[in-house]
């Protein structure tokens, strides 16, 4: 059985898909982008910027469903440029522990939703 998970602290769906999935102890994020939860608006000031609302995004998610990054086993990262990889890297290693982190893929594509540079889903188990 699957258990949708849904926050407003994060940006609600446009389309036919859910925030998060919950099925037994595992759940599945969609994949989030710097948008702001309240205003709608990409936070695009920066690529360090733009990394930390879409952790933050996650994060929300993270805890609505009763986790936190420490229950992450795997994240998927895409981006619009590899140059961006150390900088994306910093700021998202600020939410894990290294010596805990979870398994990752980083991948450069040549497009993102509403042409973002950064967007990450993750993997979570209770």
């Amino acid at each position: 059985m699957k258990k949708i998970i849904t926050t407003t602290k994060a940006p609600l769906p446009i389309g036919a898909y859910n925030q998060a999935i919950l099925t037994g102890n595992t759940l599945y994020t969609s994949g989030q982008i710097a948008l702001h939860p309240t205003t709608g608006e990409l936070v695009q000031e920066s690529i360090e910027a733009e990394t930390k609302q879409v952790m933050e995004n996650l994060k929300a998610v993270l805890y609505e469903a009763g986790m936190t990054f420490e229950n992450v086993v795997k994240t998927s990262i895409f981006i619009s440029d590899m140059k961006n990889f150390a900088k994306i890297n910093e700021v998202y290693s600020n939410y894990f522990n290294e010596e805990t982190a979870p398994a990752r893929e980083t991948v450069e594509v040549a497009n993102l939703p509403k042409y973002v540079n950064v967007e990450i889903s993750m993997i979570a188990i209770i």
